[in-house]
């Protein structure tokens, strides 16, 4: 790889790039929780200044709306899209088989995805598994075709420390091969995104991974990339995927660019001036809608590690998406001080854990189990959602988990090792798919439109409540926050309390190591 600054260029090649602020930006900065009323104004704004393509949904900022914003997900779909007009894409993230539920779905829920994201004003899905198994791929991305959205498939990257001694996961030789997997497999799609969602990968991963795809991918197929600067090397990693041939970056806008989340807009004009790219932008409007957006978002609170470089990222890899939301359940109940421990131990929960990708929602269940195993003792109690994958209930991890750790999982869980695909295993569960979820809405006299079958099956108890009109608000406002004094040990290890995401849903538990 090599990066020449010799100048005057007579020919300069306009690198495309998604923004991702009003999606990847909010989750990673504010947990997800942004009322649409507040970014819709930045949204017009960012149009006329010349963007044409947004991330806008799915991910966490499809849950996030009925969990603490009390807004309907599809409602702001439908108004992003007469915002923007017909021709600008529209683009949301699905996680593959779990779509964009925590919790794996059946085969009718996901062609409903598909369905319902296409009629409310979507023009493209990227999909994408944690543990990159391909048959997660296969039917959620057959159906977004068949649906007739743009399919962006997923090689979902992570970086590791040299001291877990691994040469083959998570290189460039083990995502050139999930490449080839994905041909043979003969899965329909329009364009390929390699996603990092930790920031933790080598540029020179990210190089060799890009030259390899145009080798094997079809001559005109889209290559995009992105990443985050959770760990200090968004811009390199960036530089690296242009000097290899992608044809699209992921960038954001201030407040949520940098730290947590994507390299900014500007940011990443300003280092590419002197270079042979550049971004086909007017950077005097940009800089005016961030300083819309700054203003606009003021109101939020912004947590401190969103907007800082961890260098202990590289070696434990909690994704930009994932850091805030659990920094800020630790805040919330004054155990933050044990933030920097639980990262520690993700190392090991990654490793004895079959090496898949820090990514939601597998990133939500290491740092579960390396919270478990921070305050409880290592490996003594096995987390539900942790043990239920290193079993094989989300799917086949790239390489076997821990045997030891199976045991401990299948003995305390009562469940036995699977190898069985997670659509035949989901559609063969009684209290998933549409015909559950019908039953649900109308035992609680709802209406039982797609939408709220849905929202049902993704979001559960909290999704009807929503619909009953019974959620709660859990917006994080800056006047609302302070700062908790801590110790810098808690002062019972023995008996804890905590918040732990299970599904989606925080509960509050008490751990006791007694």
């Amino acid at each position: 790889m090599f990066i020449s600054f010799n100048y005057p260029y007579t020919f300069m090649k306009k690198i495309k790039f998604m923004d991702t602020s009003f999606r990847d930006g909010f989750q990673s900065c504010y947990g997800a929780r942004v009322k649409s009323e507040d970014f819709l104004p930045v949204l017009k704004a960012a149009v006329e200044a010349g963007n044409d393509n947004f991330e806008i949904g799915g991910g966490a900022r499809f849950q996030s709306l009925y969990f603490y914003c009390q807004e309907d997900a599809f409602e702001m779909m439908d108004k992003s899209r007469e915002i923007v007009g017909k021709s600008i894409n529209l683009q949301t993230l699905a996680r593959g088989a779990n779509v964009v539920g925590l919790e794996s779905q059946s085969r009718d829920i996901i062609d409903l995805h598909a369905k319902l994201f296409k009629k409310h004003g979507i023009t493209t899905i990227r999909n994408f598994d944690a543990l990159m198994d391909i048959r997660n791929l296969s039917y959620s991305g057959e159906r977004i075709k068949n649906a007739g959205l743009n399919h962006q498939i997923v090689i979902a990257l992570m970086g590791l420390p040299p001291s877990l001694k691994e040469k083959y996961y998570h290189s460039a030789e083990f995502y050139t091969d999930k490449i080839k997997e994905i041909i043979k497999a003969d899965i329909p799609f329009d364009s390929l995104a390699f996603k990092d969602a930790s920031g933790t990968t080598p540029p020179s991963i990210v190089f060799d991974c890009i030259k390899n795809a145009r080798k094997l991918l079809p001559e005109k197929t889209l290559i995009q990339f992105h990443t985050h600067d959770t760990a200090g090397m968004g811009f390199s990693s960036n530089m690296a995927a242009i000097e290899a041939g992608a044809d699209i970056i992921d960038l954001a806008m201030a407040p949520v660019s940098g730290g947590t989340s994507q390299v900014d807009i500007l940011t990443m004009w300003q280092g590419l001036r002197g270079t042979k790219y550049t971004l086909d932008i007017d950077e005097e409007k940009i800089l005016e809608v961030e300083k819309m957006f700054i203003d606009k978002m003021k109101k939020y609170y912004l947590p401190p590690e969103a907007t800082t470089v961890n260098p202990v990222i590289s070696f434990s890899p909690m994704p930009g998406g994932a850091l805030t939301a659990n920094t800020q359940m630790m805040r919330d109940n004054n155990s933050l001080e044990l933030f920097g421990k639980v990262i520690e131990n993700m190392r090991e929960v990654v490793a004895k854990g079959g090496f898949g990708t820090s990514v939601t929602p597998v990133s939500q269940f290491y740092f579960q189990q390396a919270f478990v195993n921070t305050v409880q003792g290592k490996w003594s109690k096995i987390s539900d959602n942790y043990g239920k994958m290193i079993l094989g209930y989300f799917g086949k991890t790239p390489t076997n988990p821990d045997p030891e750790i199976i045991k401990i999982a299948s003995d305390q869980l009562s469940l036995k090792p699977t190898n069985e695909d997670v659509h035949d295993l989901n559609d063969n569960n009684p209290k998933l798919g549409i015909v559950y979820n019908k039953k649900l809405l109308k035992d609680k006299n709802l209406e039982t439109t797609d939408e709220n079958i849905f929202i049902s099956a993704t979001c559960g108890d909290q999704g009807i409540a929503f619909l009953e009109g019974k959620g709660e608000l859990g917006i994080r406002y800056s006047n609302d926050i302070k700062e908790p004094t801590t110790s810098k040990e808690p002062s019972n290890l023995n008996t804890y309390k905590t918040k732990v995401s299970v599904n989606g849903t925080d509960y509050e538990v008490t751990i006791n190591s007694n």
